[in-house]
């Protein structure tokens, strides 16, 4: 951890001392060592170990920049070099360049440095754990474990710099054509005995899922989402839903809150720095604060606002991405047991799992997607049978307003398994809800 630290330091120093007069630089580091193993019929088929670090250096001079992606190899002396000539390669791109009206920069420096997470167990011993856990079981999946780094440097002396252990492992316990059960297991420490009762639940579903399934009419059923089946609605939600951009042109789905849509008052949405994995700041060096208020109340109350947005609309940026997508959202529990759940539902739907979601109407924020795997009919409080393959078609302001009964009082974190270019440091914690009535239309 450490050593990966000074080697970022080095570069900051480099990048210092090859500065000209009149000019500034940014330069944000992302790096990981990543143990990836794909498991298939309950065994091992592909290892593998990623090791990878990369530098985006931006050059300013007056209102002009420019930026360069760099690959590096971790060794100093390989690397400095090539961070100096990329600097040289952008003082020569920006004489050819206009001024950028929408360039926004801190104006602070404020040094950060955090740390999250411990050593994991080899990944070997991990592996032979879960393997031994689903034995006599077709089990496929992923996992994928080990530490990430964020750092950022100016030459306005702002240093920053994030450093998180995780591991994230996706099964899914195969019965047959359609048929299986997803769980997954995230975290900063694994815990035998935490993943000992999530592979339980597996297998418990996975005998219910063998029972003749029910097929269901398209209509309107009370049904309880479960937090994973949440966190693909909130993961919807959060294409430009909450970006300050999407709101002031009107592109967000969220946009008729504005003008007086609501959802219900039990619901609140927060950018959650503190309780998530991202780092507590962005690309361009802003920090972020430790919650940004989105929905409360059923009301929307905030944004997330970029650099770019704040200088072109006249807004206060407040951390936010470039694309102004939350990374560690997080909705408020409520007062159902998550032990009552099933009773709370009497007879309805549960919902495990959805995907394929997009908008069918994004102005409504009406939303459609299918269900997968674990959907089971329930009645009286008990699961009868595992359901066959429904797509609902709905909008937020019904299943999270109007048609909401309640909220689980446990929230539950759920890391991103998003590995495209590198493992991404995004969170959600969120609770099950019940909703009393959810539009199937297939």
């Amino acid at each position: 951890m450490e050593r990966m630290e000074q080697y970022f330091e080095q570069i900051a120093a480099a990048l210092d001392r090859a500065l000209a007069a009149g000019e500034r630089y940014t330069a944000a580091f992302d790096a990981e060592v990543t143990d990836f193993v794909r498991l298939n019929r309950g065994q091992v088929r592909q290892p593998g170990t990623v090791s990878q670090r990369y530098l985006d250096l931006r050059l300013i001079a007056g209102a002009r920049h420019a930026k360069h992606r760099l690959t590096l190899t971790g060794d100093a002396n390989v690397d400095l070099p090539a961070v100096t000539a990329a600097l040289t390669g952008l003082r020569t791109a920006l004489i050819d360049l206009h001024d950028d009206p929408h360039l926004l920069l801190p104006t602070d420096v404020v040094s950060t440095r955090s740390q999250r997470g411990s050593p994991l167990p080899p990944a070997a011993g991990t592996v032979e754990e879960i393997l031994a856990a689903a034995h006599g079981q077709d089990l496929v999946g992923i996992y994928a474990a080990g530490p990430v780094w964020r750092g950022f440097a100016n030459s306005e002396g702002q240093r920053n710099w994030h450093a998180t252990t995780t591991f994230n492992l996706e099964w899914s316990l195969y019965h047959r054509a359609d048929k299986a059960v997803k769980s997954s297991y995230a975290g900063l420490q694994w815990e035998p005995a935490a993943f000992a009762r999530k592979m339980d639940a597996a297998r418990e579903r996975l005998a219910l899922i063998a029972r003749t399934p029910k097929a269901l009419a398209p209509g309107k059923y009370r049904a309880y989402l479960a937090p994973t089946a949440m966190d693909e609605i909130a993961e919807l939600l959060c294409w430009g839903g909450f970006s300050g951009r999407a709101l002031e042109t009107q592109q967000s789905a969220l946009a008729r809150m504005r003008s007086g849509e609501r959802m219900d008052p039990r619901v609140a949405f927060c950018e959650d720095t503190a309780g998530g994995v991202a780092p507590s700041f962005q690309g361009e060096g802003f920090a972020r604060p430790a919650q940004v208020p989105l929905v409360e109340g059923g009301e929307l109350v905030g944004s997330l606002v970029s650099p770019r947005t704040a200088r072109e609309f006249g807004l206060a940026a407040n951390g936010a991405n470039g694309y102004e997508s939350p990374e560690s959202l997080a909705m408020r529990g409520g007062d159902l047991a998550q032990a009552d759940a099933l009773a709370a539902l009497d007879t309805g739907l549960l919902v495990g799992n959805l995907w394929y979601l997009n908008y069918s109407d994004r102005p409504a924020c009406r939303m459609t997607g299918m269900t997968r795997f674990a959907t089971f009919w329930v009645e009286h409080g008990k699961i009868v049978a595992p359901v066959d393959v429904l797509r609902f078609d709905d909008t937020v302001y019904r299943m999270l307003g109007d048609n909401l009964e309640a909220l689980t009082a446990e929230t539950e974190l759920l890391l991103s398994s998003d590995s495209y270019g590198g493992r991404q440091l995004t969170s959600s914690q969120l609770p099950g809800a019940l909703v009393k009535e959810m539009a199937f239309t297939l």
